[in-house]
């Protein structure tokens, strides 16, 4: 028997998920523009001191800002797996014909009843329900279930940084992206590109050393740490890289990147301070601890959480 916190984590990290969850993010990231643009249009179309013609250049604008941001962060999984050599994910194939060994060697030599032998061949190419994973891990021996649905692995210190190069420069690709996207928009709209490009330098800064790549060192540090201790309680790896990340991301992160901003783009530049929204972008810290302590169901969905640091270092948003 198993309980129900540990099932979810099975059902999560079930390979066929992964790889159907992967597969279909561009349709997801694309439905979730639309909705968010139909959001965009209706704030725009609320103003009283722009418009018509003002109106519309600026849901142009950032309409196409959002498209760079959405393209850039679905594109940056496989820059940043080629760049750092990182496995992919596995096809739906490989995933499927491995299940059918797996699956197979078990009802020969177990003789399984009927229920479990009918779910048994359904969990060959189809997803499992929470229901059926727990019955299955219920029904099974632990080392068939293990194998089946893989449990994560505690990442070790040699390869911590491999991920965090990974996390970087797939947050890096979201990021510039946004930007090349919101100075595309610019010029197509006629905006003046001398005035807005600071503004969008600076928060793309912003947006990588607060809630990226600084976040991503001290989940790392925090790691390597824990591992000289041979302390491997993966809540206490949790809690110890959330720990990691407010200290050097939120806070100094934040402090880096507004220090950069004045001396080398804008000495005027008013200081960027976090806010409450800024929260919401922290949520991909939450997968960089996932990630880094071996869940890989969270991966799938980074696109979404990087492109809204995409977004807003397009528009150059300064608080």
């Amino acid at each position: 028997m198993i309980n129900n916190i540990k099932t979810l984590g099975k059902f999560l990290d079930q390979p066929l998920l992964i790889s159907k969850l992967d597969k279909s993010m561009p349709k997801i990231m694309a439905a979730g523009a639309l909705v968010t643009l139909g959001k965009i249009k209706s704030d725009i179309y609320q103003k009283k001191d722009k418009s018509d013609n003002e109106k519309k250049k600026e849901l142009l604008n950032k309409t196409l800002v959002l498209t760079g941001a959405v393209i850039s962060s679905l594109l940056a999984p496989k820059i940043a797996s080629k760049l750092t050599k990182r496995t992919p994910f596995e096809s739906y194939n490989k995933i499927v014909n491995n299940n059918i060994k797996i699956i197979d060697e078990y009802i020969k030599n177990n003789n399984p009843n009927k229920k479990t032998e009918e779910l048994l061949k359904k969990a060959k190419e189809k997803i499992l329900s929470f229901k059926e994973v727990k019955f299955l891990a219920d029904n099974t021996n632990k080392n068939f279930i293990n194998k089946l649905i893989p449990d994560p692995e505690n990442i070790k210190a040699r390869d911590i940084f491999k991920e965090i190069g990974y996390l970087s420069i797939y947050g890096a690709v979201a990021v510039i992206g946004g930007i090349i996207g919101g100075i595309g928009a610019d010029i197509v709209v006629g905006k003046d590109c001398k005035k807005t490009i600071p503004d969008k330098i600076n928060e793309g800064l912003y947006q990588y050393l607060a809630n990226i790549f600084m976040c991503n060192i001290g989940a790392g540090t925090a790691l390597g740490i824990l591992e000289k201790l041979n302390i491997n309680s993966k809540g206490k790896r949790a809690a110890a890289m959330t720990l990691g990340i407010m200290l050097t991301g939120v806070i100094g992160g934040s402090k880096i990147a507004n220090l950069i901003s004045k001396k080398l783009i804008d000495p005027k530049q008013k200081e960027r301070k976090p806010e409450l929204a800024d929260l919401g972008l922290h949520t991909d810290d939450i997968a960089t601890v996932s990630l880094l302590s071996g869940l890989k169901w969270i991966e799938p969905a980074l696109p979404i959480l990087y492109s809204v640091s995409g977004y807003k270092s397009g528009i150059g948003y300064r608080n």
